[in-house]
């Protein structure tokens, strides 16, 4: 949870606030037309169903409305994550990039337009590794959610956890060029921190309007705990200097 709550102070820190101002832009947008049209859908559901309700029973839409809606918002919280994620991941990548050269010490060289462009395609592609990394396990388990009541949720909430934790300790392990299998095998490797990290961002992704600032929270955390604990398995060189002290706070937290 350290890194979740670090993520949300590196947000506000001096010259990574106009890299986070774009995944957020993002956020904002994509959800305010999601929101819209998915509500609009949502009242034709109930006008539908109220046309075979007896009179009597009309008095079911003041529940409908707020079940809607409560609906609408945690449907939300992981359809629009995973779109969301996919179109602002090459300015993740970035935010990521900048994130980690302020947490290490150390300066990153401007690509330029050209070079970002260059690297989309990439990103993009990994991005779609993780679909299809996410769909078959996540069809599964969703027929478990369905079936097991109790058990079947929560391996669903886990998963998904497991699954943004994965979607955002990626972004840093993608600007290294690190293959994909090998970052989910040293998530494994610390799955207390890492299913830390994704239950508190799952929890985070449901709450109303602050799920609009999480994406960016997370990334900055995700790279936070890249420098701390993941990066020296790659390269001992890539230890930021004061990643000790913050493993010990990470014990309290």
């Amino acid at each position: 949870m350290y890194y979740f709550f670090r993520g949300l102070s590196l947000i506000h820190t001096k010259g990574l606030k106009r890299f986070v101002l774009v995944p957020l832009s993002i956020n904002l947008v994509l959800f305010s037309f999601a929101f819209y049209f998915l509500l609009q859908q949502v009242n034709l559901l109930i006008s539908a169903i109220q046309q075979y309700l007896p009179s009597w029973l009309h008095w079911l839409e003041y529940l409908l409305i707020p079940l809607g809606v409560m609906t609408l918002v945690l449907g939300l919280a992981y359809s629009f994550t995973m779109l969301a994620n996919f179109i602002a991941a090459p300015f993740n990548g970035l935010l990521s990039e900048k994130v980690a050269a302020h947490l290490s010490g150390k300066t990153v060289p401007d690509i330029g337009i050209a070079g970002f462009l260059k690297d989309v395609p990439r990103l993009l592609g990994r991005e779609w590794q993780k679909f299809i990394y996410a769909a078959p396990r996540a069809i599964v388990l969703f027929v478990l959610f369905l079936f097991l009541p109790v058990i079947g949720p929560i391996l669903w909430f886990l998963f998904t956890s497991w699954l943004l934790a994965i979607q955002y300790v990626d972004y840093p392990y993608d600007n290294h060029k690190i293959s994909f299998s090998t970052m989910r095998q040293q998530l494994r490797s610390q799955p207390s921190t890492s299913f830390a990290f994704g239950i508190t961002v799952n929890i985070a992704c449901m709450v109303p309007l602050f799920n609009l600032f999480v994406m960016p929270i997370a990334v900055c955390g995700a790279t936070a705990m890249w420098v701390d604990k993941l990066a020296a398995q790659n390269d001992p060189a890539l230890k930021a200097p004061g990643a000790k002290a913050y493993n010990k706070l990470d014990k309290y937290c």
